[in-house]
């Protein structure tokens, strides 16, 4: 068996030949961790790819991502709101690393709460998520100054959310293969309902309740629907509570797909969050009434909902990478032409469309890319490696374009080719990633 064995490292040397390439993807995901430190695994079967247990699971998921990423999907609408209020004696770039830092939280904390979960299973991370975003939201409703909205939003909530939004996922996919791809993407789904419905909340019950009892109500609702989750979400396998060891966050860089596929991971996140960020204060500046401008962020991510669910689809049948791809060529395109030439307020509503759904795929696809090709007891590891990196995009991507604004004294053209360069060159490297695991075959599904 060993001697017949792929190497595990093969993409970086010569490609196999046609005979060995149909191994070729299964090669990084055949050893679970223990098994390739030389101990033996107890095996637990195939995953049942459905059943009432695992669609609870996902159930539950749904409602941790629309708690916590859906949560840092609207939390574009702060900025207007913060300058007029709290804040309005701190400049914009002062306000706009508010939510820079929330996103990074975000995706920075992968690695941690992935191994976390890989190893003592999803209900302790849920746990700690709940009570971290539930309580920094709580503190947030009474935060007055700079540094305690840094605090509680942009720190202690957006810690919580990142426990919410890997803990589901990693345990998702112990209950599914053959549909993992649908899984991941109904639960990531939820991060797209989040940004539909919270924005238009929170702007409602500013005006009627208020600022605090605004941000008190949401934390209520959070708190109830992550009681859900804490109940439905669990692993179909026992956690092996393996020591801590730092080779299981560099050994899977020494893979050139998951290191082309981080590289894509990086580009994607430095330049596809700016149309949420910027798309509305754009918008006003080409004359869109400012009660219409609101609704575009809640345009883009109702569209992403669709972009999320049916490519998903579609990924557990031609392939995750296969679907992935083209869509995500389709984002940079509509951003270098309907974007860049967008002059009316017909125009800039067709783009929130368009990249909505072409950007969705964008979340919900990325972790079934990397489950694709790893054990299933590695996989919110291997994805919180990922997001970790891509961390990095996220908290420089915002500072970066409102730097090139400012040096084109207000002009956004300069801004949206940035954008579309970065979501293209991430095509780019996800295509060379699919390349180092597929041998170079065009037409496979991978």
């Amino acid at each position: 068996m060993a001697a017949s064995e792929p190497n595990r490292h093969q993409s970086f040397s010569s490609p196999a030949s046609d005979d060995d390439r149909p191994s070729q993807i299964e090669q990084y995901s055949e050893k679970a961790p223990s098994q390739q430190e030389g101990t033996s695994a107890p095996d637990f079967g195939p995953p049942p790819d459905g059943g009432f247990q695992a669609w609870l699971v996902v159930t539950g998921g749904f409602f941790a991502v629309f708690a916590s990423f859906g949560w840092i999907n609207c939390i574009g609408i702060f900025q207007d709101y913060y300058e007029q209020n709290q804040l309005k004696s701190y400049s914009s770039s002062d306000v706009a690393w508010i939510s820079s830092i929330e996103s990074f939280m975000l995706f920075f904390w992968g690695p941690v709460v992935g191994y976390m979960t890989d190893n003592y299973g999803p209900r302790i991370p849920i746990l700690i998520g709940s009570f971290l975003h539930v309580f920094g939201l709580m503190m947030t409703s009474l935060s007055k100054k700079y540094y305690q909205i840094i605090l509680s939003q942009s720190i202690c909530s957006a810690l919580g959310c990142s426990f919410l939004f890997y803990a589901p996922i990693a345990a998702a996919g112990t209950w599914f293969k053959r549909h993992r791809a649908i899984a991941f993407g109904i639960i990531t789904a939820g991060s797209s309902l989040g940004g539909v419905v919270l924005p238009i909340m929170v702007n409602k019950l500013v005006v009627q309740v208020g600022f605090g009892w605004a941000m008190r109500s949401v934390a209520f609702l959070f708190l109830g629907l992550l009681v859900i989750a804490n109940v439905t979400i669990k692993s179909r396998l026992p956690p092996p509570r393996r020591k801590f060891d730092i080779k299981d966050f560099i050994t899977p860089f020494k893979e050139m797909p998951f290191l082309l596929l981080t590289v894509a991971g990086f580009m994607l996140y430095l330049g596809s969050f700016l149309p949420f960020n910027f798309i509305i204060v754009q918008a006003k500046e080409l004359g869109v009434s400012d009660s219409l401008a609101q609704y575009l962020v809640s345009i883009v991510n109702a569209a992403s909902t669709f972009g999320r669910l049916v490519p998903a689809y579609f990924g557990d049948r031609i392939g995750v990478f296969n679907v992935m791809i083209p869509l995500t060529l389709l984002g940079g395109i509509f951003t270098l032409t309907v974007w860049l030439t967008a002059h009316s307020t017909a125009s800039v509503i067709a783009y929130a469309a368009l990249y909505g759904f072409a950007s969705g795929c964008t979340l919900s696809i990325v972790p079934a890319m990397v489950a694709s090709f790893s054990d299933v007891r590695s996989i919110g590891t291997r994805s919180g490696a990922l997001y970790g990196v891509s961390a990095i995009g996220v908290l420089i991507g915002s500072p970066v374009a409102g730097a090139i604004v400012s040096a084109e004294n207000g002009s956004f053209s300069r801004l949206i080719i940035f954008c579309g360069v970065t979501i293209l060159a991430g095509a780019v490297f996800a295509i060379l990633s699919r390349q180092a695991l597929t041998g170079g075959q065009w037409i496979k599904k991978v």
